[in-house]
Parts: C-alpha cells; sequence; structure tokens
C-alpha cells in the first residue's frame, strides 16, 4: 500500500489559523495599551474601544450588505480597530476613532474583496485618511501623568529634547507625549519579543526597517536609538509593516522592504514638512510590496537559466 498521498496545492501546510494569529497580536499589544491607559486615563480606554467597536461592526455591516459572509471571528478587523486606536492622541475626540475606523475597513479593506484582497494596511490607511482631515485633533498630545497638552506633533519636532541627556531613557519608558500605543517603547518590544519568539512575525522587515532608520540617523549626526525610540517607529516597524498581506513574502524581498521604508520615514523626519514619516513610510512600501516579491522572486526547482 503506497505511503503516498496526492492532493492540490499548498502541500506544505500550518496549523495556525488567522483567527489565532490576530489573537496573539492583540495579546502583544496588551502591555501598550495598559500603558498608554495608565499613562493617560480611562478616555484612552474610550478612544481604543470606540476604534475596536467601529471596526467590527463596519465589516459585519458591509458584509451583510454585500451579502458576503460575515467574518468578524477572525478577528482581523479587531487588529485593525486596535491598531487604529493605539495611534490615536489619547484625548482624540469621539468621532476620530468611529469615522478613522470606518475608512479603514470600508474603503481600505472591503472595498476591494476583504482580508487578504487590501493592498495597504487598513489601519494605517485609516490613519492617513484622520491626518487628512483632523489634523489639529491628531496632531495635539497631552503629557503622560500630566494634564496640560502640547500642540505639537510629537517630542520629534522639537530638537532640544533631541539633544537633552535623558531624552533616551524617557522616550523609552514613555515619559514624553504621543499616541496612546507608542510612547512606552519598553512595553512595544516586550509584546514584539512575544511575537518573535512565537513565529507570528519574521525578524527581517523590523530589523531592516529600524536598522536602516538608526543608521541613517548616525550618519547625518543624530542619535540612533533616539530616532527609533521615537514617535511611532517600533510600533510601525514591528505590528504594521510585518502585516501579512502587505508585505513581501521572500526573505530578501522582506529585507529591501523594511530598509525601503527606513529610509523613507527619515527623508520625511529629515526633509519632510511633517516631523514624522512611518504612516506614509509603510503605506508607500505597501504599494511597493508585489513589486519587489517580483523581483526576488525564487528560482523554480531543477530550473536552468538559459544561455544566450
Amino acid at each position: 500500500m503506497s505511503s503516498f498521498s496526492v492532493s492540490l496545492s499548498p502541500h506544505v501546510r500550518d496549523s495556525a489559523s488567522t483567527r489565532r494569529i490576530m489573537l496573539q497580536v492583540c495579546l502583544a499589544l496588551l502591555p501598550a495599551l495598559a500603558f498608554g491607559v495608565w499613562a493617560f486615563g480611562l478616555y484612552a480606554l474610550l478612544v481604543v474601544a470606540l476604534s475596536v467597536a467601529s471596526a467590527v461592526g463596519t465589516e459585519a455591516l458591509v458584509q451583510r450588505c454585500l451579502k458576503r459572509p460575515i467574518t468578524i471571528s477572525d478577528g482581523s478587523a479587531a487588529v485593525t480597530g486596535l491598531l487604529l486606536g493605539l495611534t490615536l492622541p489619547p484625548e482624540a475626540p469621539w468621532y476620530v476613532p468611529v469615522f478613522g475606523a470606518v475608512f479603514a475597513i470600508f474603503i481600505a479593506k472591503q472595498v476591494f474583496g476583504g482580508l487578504g484582497d487590501n493592498f495597504v494596511n487598513p489601519a494605517l490607511a485609516g490613519r492617513a485618511f484622520l491626518l487628512a482631515c483632523w489634523p489639529v485633533e491628531m496632531t495635539s498630545y497631552p503629557n503622560p501623568f500630566a494634564v496640560d497638552a502640547l500642540t505639537s506633533a510629537t517630542p520629534l519636532a522639537d530638537a532640544g529634547f533631541a539633544q537633552s541627556a535623558a531624552a533616551l531613557q524617557n522616550a523609552y519608558l514613555g515619559l514624553v507625549p504621543g499616541t496612546i500605543g507608542e510612547t512606552c517603547k519598553l512595553a512595544l518590544l516586550l509584546g514584539a519579543a512575544y511575537l518573535l519568539l512565537r513565529r507570528v512575525i519574521d525578524w527581517r522587515i523590523p530589523v531592516a526597517y529600524l536598522g536602516s532608520l538608526a543608521l541613517l540617523s548616525w550618519a547625518f549626526g543624530e542619535n540612533g536609538l533616539l530616532a527609533i525610540g521615537l514617535g511611532g517607529a517600533i510600533l510601525g516597524a514591528f505590528f504594521m509593516a510585518t502585516d501579512y498581506v502587505t508585505s513581501p513574502i521572500t526573505p530578501w524581498g522582506k529585507l529591501v522592504y523594511g530598509v525601503g521604508c527606513g529610509l523613507i520615514t527619515f527623508a520625511i523626519r529629515t526633509w519632510g514638512a511633517y516631523p514624522e514619516g512611518v504612516t506614509y513610510a509603510i503605506l508607500l512600501m505597501n504599494v511597493a510590496a508585489p513589486l519587489i516579491d517580483r523581483g526576488f522572486r525564487p528560482r523554480k526547482y531543477g530550473e536552468v537559466k538559459e544561455h544566450a
């Protein structure tokens, strides 16, 4: 009796499901969320909750109207809402997370066919939409553990802070203004370590992203560790640039993709009018991901290169 079985591809399968992966991403983001609520108060939790609820509700409503199977149980909409909520200011008006989540799910995801067919990260698309519609609300951050608000975008716009002796420590401990989820870098790194150990994400994209950003910063006379410790670089590198659908699948493609994100982030921060560039860097590289995979497509087994 033959020990071989014949079946359709794929022939290599994994036990991990979409729901299981999304659950692990949510678990990895809990430390950053907990710190954000502790630092900014319960209203920050309301902002994130509104984002998650709006994302899940929009996905269910759109799929029902289009007579598609309702897939909110896979957790992808919840993760989109959670990521979007963590990239919002802790004092954002209630309508900001609601409209951002509706745009992220309806326009950036469902219009193109749903999970697996979207060509850009929905959470970042929603954030870009909010930055265009409500720039003041999206760039005003309160100090953590305090009540006075800042009107500047982030400490990235404050040259004096970048040169201070305590800047590096404050940036990683979460003692600087920022969005709900990006403030404490140690909490984000804890979640990132969990995803790497569980092999939910590949190390190539975040290492290439943060490494290129740090090296460029050092080359231009800045502190590389501070460059990746301020703003949303760590949140973006580990939790958004690694999105399965919108990032390359080949090993070399992932490295090129990560370096591209780092280059664009540095360029926007250094020469652009906007002090932060993570959102637009990842979105631009999302669009380039299929071309990157095509350029680094592995050779088929047994293929012989033709000689001219």
